[in-house]
């Protein structure tokens, strides 16, 4: 007999965790496995997170990892960092993992249905593309018109709430993401400065090899840390959101929350844009 498989893809992400907590209390007569595709270069608060979400769901979520580090395939691919233009990091660290995880289910003839959490208010995202007849991507957010506001009062309503790394980043992923902002690169160096510290080490010899790319876009770490560089960062950051305040058009659902807005809501047009789904949901 065929065996259908259901998985949900946890990124350590608030849209990723209100979407199983959302299936379970919508669909618990479905037997899913939560999975988490680990690079090692995760941040500690992610960590954190993932058990607090494992207590909650009551199961264990299965972490997959790459059969290389980071650092191996930034050695084989002759030292260029990834970048939007060139994502190796997310097909070696984050698809492959998954790809061999699921495929003996599909070799064996068993479906495999995958759940990933896009929103509906995210009209411009795309989830994973099935290249196998057996694998189903389905999205209950955007198919049942769940938006950004509804996965707040999800986290909200489990007690589980959002990451602490909300507090100065946007999203989660690796702790050198090329997609941060300026801003989060800053908050990396002040709050985790071993991890700033390594990414700017693989950044320095990234570009003593001849790669084209910084990790933060046309600036190399060694300038953004500086300290004049830093208090600039963070006034245009605070000019910037300020500016977005005065433009925007408030709940009156969420007014104890209109002034914390997040990071990933700002600017995205003008630095730190686009997100991996696959990391960063």
């Amino acid at each position: 007999m065929t065996t259908t498989h259901h998985v949900l893809g946890i990124s350590g992400g608030k849209d990723s965790a209100a979407l199983a907590i959302y299936m379970r209390e919508n669909h618990p007569e479905l037997d899913i496995q939560y999975f988490f595709t680990d690079t090692g270069e995760e941040l500690p608060e992610v960590y954190e997170f993932l058990g607090k979400l494992e207590g909650l769901l009551g199961r264990k979520i299965n972490y997959l990892n790459p059969d290389r580090d980071f650092k191996f395939w930034l050695r084989h691919n002759g030292n260029f960092l990834p970048s939007p233009q060139t994502r190796w990091c997310t097909i070696k660290l984050k698809l492959h993992p998954f790809k061999n995880w699921v495929n003996p289910w599909l070799t064996a003839g068993d479906k495999v249905i995958s759940y990933v959490a896009i929103r509906a208010d995210e009209e411009h995202r795309e989830g994973m593309q099935s290249h196998h007849k057996n694998l189903t991507v389905k999205l209950p957010f955007r198919d049942h018109g769940i938006v950004k506001e509804a996965v707040l009062d999800i986290l909200e309503a489990s007690g589980i709430g959002l990451p602490k790394y909300y507090d100065w980043r946007s999203r989660s992923g690796c702790t050198f993401c090329f997609f941060q902002q300026k801003i989060e690169w800053v908050g990396l160096m002040e709050r985790h400065p071993e991890a700033f510290e390594n990414a700017k080490k693989m950044e320095k010899s990234a570009l003593e090899n001849g790669t084209p790319f910084t990790w933060s876009q046309n600036e190399p770490l060694s300038d953004l840390a500086k300290p004049e560089r830093v208090a600039q960062i963070k006034d245009d950051f605070e000019k910037r959101k300020l500016r977005d305040l005065a433009n925007r058009k408030l709940n009156p659902l969420r007014m104890q929350n209109s002034k914390n807005l997040d990071i990933d809501d700002l600017y995205l047009d003008e630095e730190g844009g686009g997100a991996c789904l696959v990391c960063h949901k």
